[in-house]
């Protein structure tokens, strides 16, 4: 599942799943080749779950959950929903296909008895899902043609995605529904994920209106009991009406707790689950007599109280912390739209000079996660078909390719050239000590090279209108949300930038500001290519383009810490996947 807006969606994650960002729940929001080299397949999960058999959990009990707020809004589709909304919405509505641990997405067997494509070539493309035939609203009417169709009306003008669909009919019976495309679209299992019920989105009142508890319509393990924006806290119970495996816990109560205030909660147990990254990542030192406040401790301060934060966590009795990379690319932007950078070979140098691995093991290693550098930017290092393209970049040195672009280095210090020396202001989101970690790393990595980088720490409300956004920064730390849908999803990261009417250049959600006719290309190839294996190779070929473009420089996947108390099974950290609700529970 992914939230639809891209644009909106995706600024807000930019820190929230990034660098230490406002939530840690699992959320939803596009010179010649060298000979590929065999793809790997995916050999081991990156979620971190305490798992056991249903048979030995228990039945019943009351779990408590830490969210960041009470979402405004149950509708992912929604501008005001967030990583909470999607948390929640797991629970409450049909998800067609699920991500599995690698972000493949696969069928969810209880929405759906089958679904398939026409084969790749075969126009139009008409994909078949069959419908679980138990599947039904929380009032008892089932799952039909006219959800999907309602869901396409209200979407189409906001998702290219659903724009593409041109027809939705029923099929031999009710519980089969034929969707025919206008144009081939190759991630049609991230539609209707979540599925609303028509009467949510029939028009565009009841499409906006919030879905926030009442006499609203679920289809999940879990529907709600109770939703209170001003104590904080939605209680959600066993679906009376569900038809799948019984859900082990009788309530869950998700609770609006701060990051900040989550270890303490955990210590004095009055959680049971709760998201820690921010907690960690954004920890302040402790005031003390004699001593600043918390607030006026310098921003050095942060990677040291992280470490007892998370040394706190580490020690809580009874508590577990799980750790696994999460489905978010960290990366190195390079604004090709300033200074120096406007020179591409400038910045395939730069992209040369970083060292990957060293960057990720500064960041990741204190948190005790494994250092592992990211070599695509579209996938993942867990998900099938990942392969690292860096070398694709140029086969020469960063040396050879600083000198060959005119920046010298007589001396052994700061490379010059016209004068000037080669000094890169670095934005850093304030405030996260992970980031920080990256940050003094990238300048200790890059002053070998000749290369000065500033950091300077910009505030999480400002980081995407003030800078990005407006393109005051010559690099940039942030991250991008990674999925099982990569050629919609990113695109917009890396499309050209082109002119609007009054012939202003638009950068849209490319802060890197530089693009591709071709690029553009492989990603409208790869969107409606039906063969996975023809639009894998699409894919690998854009991330190749992209690395000798200069765009930007992965470098992780960004940390996910979840602290789970003692006894209770099927929670954790979950990487790529999401919670199957009814699996959670205590231990018998």
């Amino acid at each position: 599942m992914r939230v639809r807006q891209f644009t909106a969606a995706a600024a807000a994650l930019l820190l929230a799943a990034g660098l230490g960002g406002c939530s840690d729940s699992p959320a939803p929001v596009r010179p010649p080749t060298p000979t590929p080299e065999p793809v790997p397949k995916a050999t081991a999960s990156t979620g971190d779950v305490r798992p056991a058999d249903r048979v030995d959990i228990a039945d019943g009990g009351v779990l408590r959950w830490a969210v960041d707020q009470v979402p405004a809004t149950l509708n992912v589709y929604q501008p005001a929903a967030t990583a909470d909304s999607a948390l929640l919405a797991h629970a409450l509505y049909p998800s067609l296909f699920r991500p599995d641990e690698h972000g493949r997405p696969v069928p969810d067997p209880d929405y759906l008895a089958g679904a398939e494509s026409t084969p790749p070539g075969q126009q139009p493309q008409v994909v078949t899902y069959r419908l679980n035939p138990q599947a039904v609203w929380s009032d008892g009417t089932p799952l039909s043609v006219a959800d999907f169709t309602a869901q396409r009306a209200a979407l189409a003008r906001l998702d290219p995605a659903y724009d593409a669909i041109d027809a939705i009919a029923e099929g031999a019976d009710p519980r089969e529904i034929k969707v025919t495309f206008r144009r081939p679209y190759a991630e049609w299992q991230s539609l209707f994920g979540p599925l609303y019920p028509a009467a949510e989105t029939a028009t565009a009142a009841s499409f906006n209106r919030a879905l926030v508890g009442g006499a609203h319509l679920t289809a999940g393990p879990y529907t709600v009991s109770q939703y209170n924006t001003e104590d904080g806290r939605v209680t959600v119970g066993r679906n009376p009406r569900w038809w799948g495996d019984r859900p082990k816990i009788d309530r869950i109560d998700f609770l609006a707790t701060p990051p900040e205030r989550r270890l303490d909660d955990l210590d004095q147990e009055r959680l049971d689950i709760a998201p820690l990254t921010a907690a960690v990542d954004r920890a302040v030192p402790a005031a003390s007599s004699g001593s600043p406040s918390a607030a006026a401790v310098p921003p050095a301060a942060a990677p040291e109280a992280a470490a007892l934060a998370l040394k706190w966590a580490e020690s809580l009795p009874d508590v577990t912390v799980h750790r696994a990379a999460a489905p978010s690319l960290t990366q190195l932007t390079v604004n090709a739209a300033r200074g120096p950078l406007t020179d591409p070979a400038l910045r395939l140098a730069l992209g040369r000079a970083v060292d990957r691995r060293r960057i990720a093991e500064a960041a990741l290693g204190p948190l005790g996660l494994p250092g592992a550098p990211l070599g695509s930017h579209l996938l993942a290092g867990d998900q099938e078909g990942y392969r690292d393209n860096s070398a694709a970049a140029s086969p020469a040195t960063v040396a050879q390719l600083l000198d060959g672009a005119g920046w010298t280095r007589p001396n052994g210090g700061t490379r010059v050239k016209d004068g000037k020396e080669l000094s890169l202001s670095l934005l850093v989101p304030a405030g996260s000590a992970t980031a920080k970690r990256t940050a003094d790393a990238l300048t200790a990595n890059l002053a070998e090279s000749g290369i000065a980088v500033k950091p300077v720490t910009a505030p999480t409300d400002t980081f995407v209108k003030d800078h990005l956004a407006a393109g005051d920064f010559d690099l940039a730390l942030f991250s991008w949300p990674a999925g099982p849908n990569p050629a919609s999803q990113q695109r917009a990261v890396y499309a050209k930038p082109r002119p609007d009417a009054d012939g202003a250049v638009k950068s849209g959600s490319n802060y890197a500001r530089s693009g591709t006719e071709e690029i553009d290309r492989l990603f409208d190839r790869a969107a409606a290519e039906l063969d996975p294996a023809a639009r894998l190779d699409l894919l690998q070929e854009a991330d190749v383009r992209i690395w000798q473009l200069g765009h930007s420089v992965p470098l992780y996947q960004r940390p996910d810490l979840v602290g789970v108390r003692t006894g209770v099974v099927g929670a954790g950290a979950w990487g790529f996947g999401w919670p199957r609700f009814q699996d959670i529970g205590w231990s018998g």
